[in-house]
């Protein structure tokens, strides 16, 4: 799927964020201009990608927001929107008028949510949030990125009960940022964490929510009855690491965030999607052949040999080549740009 930046700008701060960096330093224009825009819907009717997501920063900042997400609809594509929900009454009042009318399968917001008290917030924006779900929950997955092993899903449980959202609830754990000093979890810390999401258990099972998993979760570290619970639940399991494909909105393309310092390149150098989503796996497999998981043993697992497994992140792996070994991660990244 690819994931289309509407904007480089955005309203929060959150201390985990994966974009921090990219943000920061972008140099290039704002906002997604309408001639790009329609360049992309184009170029991924032709390669047959059907699925794309519309992010940022904050896509809402966007001028043509509403307008844009609607034509990505109406040309056949099932919309994802990553969103703070925080937005002005004015805008949400236009989004929501259209999104009543749009089909509700083909359009979803994916709200990411941070728990009020251990990533506080201003109260205009808890107001603003509240004000989104209440208009659009129905259209809503909540989504929480687990950046603390002390992480709690309380809030989360009353928010889906509360405002009617979608009963998925999107997980992701936090990845490193080589140099950025974002907070993550680390390798040693994700067994504890996937034991306190499992402890959880009963909640999901009481109502009726299905966790669905962003990449970089290690199959290892899932007991077999807590995996065995998850599929009987449902669970979207996704213990693979794969490109994501950001595309910023001077259309330049890369792996993912945590890796958007590593071989940035040109939508148009690419003939199809297909041709970037190989490009950049290759480039993860060249990282890989020095480092081949997050944990010593991912070398000799059977799991990663067969392919049920990623071994973890792949961003871990950069991380810690960029702290101990820069000269191979600058070869990695040397080697790659030579597959033009």
């Amino acid at each position: 799927m690819a994931n289309i930046l509407l904007t480089n700008k955005c309203i929060r701060e959150c201390p985990y964020c994966f974009a921090g960096r990219e943000m920061a330093q972008s140099e290039g224009q704002d906002f997604l201009s309408w001639e790009n825009a329609v360049y992309l819907a184009d170029f991924l009717t032709a390669s047959g990608e059907r699925r794309v997501s519309l992010l940022g920063g904050e896509p809402s900042l966007h001028p043509e927001f509403v307008d844009i997400t609607l034509y990505f609809v109406a040309r056949g594509f099932d919309v994802n929107v990553f969103t703070s929900a925080i937005m002005s009454s004015a805008r949400l009042e236009t989004l929501a008028r259209h999104v009543a009318a749009a089909p509700a399968e083909r359009l979803n917001f994916v709200c990411n949510l941070n728990d009020p008290e251990q990533t506080p917030t201003t109260a205009s924006e808890r107001e603003q949030v509240e004000a989104f779900l209440a208009r659009l929950g129905a259209w809503t997955m909540p989504a929480f990125n687990i950046y603390r092993p002390d992480f709690r899903l309380e809030f989360l449980f009353g928010l889906v009960e509360r405002f009617g959202l979608r009963k998925r609830l999107r997980l992701g754990i936090t990845h490193p940022i080589a140099g950025a000093g974002n907070a993550w979890i680390r390798a040693g810390e994700i067994g504890a964490v996937i034991e306190r999401l499992c402890s959880y258990r009963h909640a999901f099972e009481a109502a009726l929510i299905r966790p669905s998993f962003d990449c970089g979760f290690p199959l290892c570290r899932v007991v077999d009855a807590d995996l065995g619970w998850l599929t009987r639940l449902g669970a979207s399991t996704n213990f693979k690491c794969r490109p994501a494909i950001d595309i910023t909105p001077d259309m330049e393309v890369y792996c993912c965030f945590p890796l958007s310092f590593l071989d940035r390149r040109s939508v148009f150098e690419f003939d199809s999607f297909r041709q970037i989503v190989e490009h950049y796996r290759k480039l993860q497999e060249r990282v890989r052949t020095e480092i081949a998981g997050i944990y010593d043993e991912c070398g000799s697992c059977i799991h990663r040999s067969e392919a049920t497994c990623a071994g973890g992140g792949v961003c871990h792996i950069v991380n810690r080549l960029a702290a101990e070994a820069p000269a191979t991660l600058k070869k990695i990244a040397d080697d790659q740009a030579c597959l033009s």
